[in-house]
């Protein structure tokens, strides 16, 4: 895993809703890149409204390098709300972040994204699947 980004930052006009975010209201945005070895797999994009660093989510401020996964994963008090899923394209801003680690880029990307809450807190997960994970055993 490396980690691209971890600051504050405005969230996705489509990601406001599930996080019940005014577009203008900043919150914690996490980027990392799941290699394997030097490949690319998997862009990870992560949204943590502010109001939740300072409550339940305290602890993920300074994650640093460690995997945000083992954190949601491992404590049976976070709910998962269901995945959704979707085609993205040079038109959404997660798209071109994640080609940007590619040399030749598709045109398309599926994603799947999923919304985790703790303590009313909520966090939003994207997972931006490169082309290299459909060679994967």
């Amino acid at each position: 895993m490396a980690r691209l980004k971890q600051s504050p930052g405005r969230p996705n006009l489509d990601e406001c809703g599930p996080l019940d975010l005014f577009p203008s209201r900043q919150a914690m945005i996490r980027e990392v890149l799941l290699l394997d070895a030097e490949t690319p797999l998997v862009f990870a994009h992560s949204v943590i409204p502010l109001a939740g660093l300072a409550g339940p989510w305290a602890g993920l401020a300074g994650l640093g390098n460690r995997p945000l996964g083992a954190t949601l994963f491992t404590n049976p008090r976070i709910q998962r709300q269901a995945l959704e899923y979707q085609h993205l394209d040079r038109r959404h801003s997660l798209y071109r972040d994640a080609v940007c680690h590619l040399t030749l880029p598709p045109r398309t990307l599926w994603a799947r994204r999923s919304l985790f809450a703790l303590e009313n807190h909520p966090i939003l997960v994207t997972e931006v699947f490169l082309p290299a994970t459909l060679k994967l055993p």
